[in-house]
């Protein structure tokens, strides 16, 4: 059981200019939150990949690799790459440099992606976006089985009889396939028998478990896997002393992120009464006192069978000491007593 945070760097974008304010500084709140999560004991940190002013990463692994010599023990991954517009080879190459620099701690995570900004800006054609994805995917995946290889592709140049290099410190370099809630996705990581990550972060929960379960059907058939199909469900989450601070904390930053994305696609402004629906026992955000956060990560835990959960904290425009204690609390106060009542309930 594995438990950690993701997070896309979110900057203040200034409208003026169209450019990020303090993205200087927040790289180095970034590494702060790197370490600390490190520190208090949590599994995995991911860092998403984009292309737009409100987020300041758009090379996850460059930032992975600074945080590969700071932290110790925790898994580095991104959320996602956007292979679709990336080169597979590049991407594994730099992965694989990750693996070494931090003693085999590295993962991938890749995605098609929810922004579309990759797909013009290097050269890409969305009409292309199933093929680009599954040709790419397939790339990857044989340049992590064998050292030397020959390609023949239709969205990247050919490539006869090549060594790539650096190979990774682990055996094989794990990769995730990020998926938004479509079957054809849940499909193809169960027939690859790829680790799926579900990200659920509106809604009710329960609407998306047939979405899980047609993935672990589909990859016990697909006989891929050993043991426990890994499942991990990605959302939304803010942790503070009781559930009113937690809902006075958040929801400014919350709600401008939610409404700024929102105007760009259609959807209904937030208001706080519809932000304290989300973070009610059925909502999709995890957002309240530990207790209610316990409780949470228990009931989806039912629902899903989750092998592992990664949680959203730094959104929006939300400090950073309050992500900081947001994080400590997380790993201090809720994820030892969640990993205490899912073992005792396997024992």
């Amino acid at each position: 059981m594995e438990f950690g945070l993701y997070t896309f760097a979110d900057v203040n974008p200034n409208p003026g200019v169209g450019k990020a304010e303090n993205t200087n500084q927040r790289f180095k709140n970034l590494m702060e939150e790197i370490q600390l999560a490190d520190q208090v004991g949590l599994d995995v940190f991911a860092i998403g990949e984009h292309h737009r002013a409100d987020y300041a990463v758009s090379a996850p692994a460059v930032v992975l690799g600074a945080a590969a010599v700071l932290t110790k023990n925790i898994r580095l991954s991104s959320s996602v790459t956007v292979l679709s517009s990336e080169d597979p080879v590049r991407v594994f190459q730099q992965y694989a440099t990750i693996d070494q620099l931090s003693s085999g701690r590295a993962e991938i995570m890749v995605g098609r992606g929810s922004f579309i900004e990759s797909y013009p800006l290097f050269g890409y054609e969305l009409h292309d976006y199933d093929e680009l994805f599954a040709e790419k995917l397939d790339l990857l995946l044989k340049l992590r089985d064998v050292e030397q290889l020959a390609w023949n592709g239709k969205h990247r140049a050919s490539f006869k009889n090549m060594g790539i290099y650096p190979r990774p410190f682990q055996d094989k370099l794990p990769v995730w396939i990020a998926v938004g809630g479509t079957p054809e996705s849940a499909v193809r990581a169960g027939n690859l028998g790829l680790p799926m990550a579900l990200a659920i972060i509106g809604g009710m929960p329960e609407r998306y478990v047939p979405f899980a379960n047609l993935y672990k059907s589909t990859a016990e058939q697909s006989g891929k896997f050993s043991g426990e199909i890994p499942l991990s469900i990605n959302s939304h989450v803010y942790v503070s002393e009781s559930s009113q601070k937690a809902g006075d904390e958040m929801y400014p930053h919350y709600s401008e992120m939610m409404n700024r994305i929102g105007r760009e696609r259609g959807w209904a402004p937030m208001s706080r009464a519809s932000f304290d629906a989300s973070r009610s026992e059925r909502g999709a955000l995890l957002m309240g006192s530990p207790q209610q956060v316990i409780d949470k990560l228990l009931f989806e835990h039912e629902l899903f069978g989750y092998t592992r959960f990664l949680a959203q904290m730094t959104m929006g425009t939300l400090p950073h000491e309050l992500a900081m204690k947001s994080i400590e609390l997380f790993g201090t106060k809720v994820v030892p007593e969640v990993r205490k009542a899912i073992a005792s309930k396997k024992a």
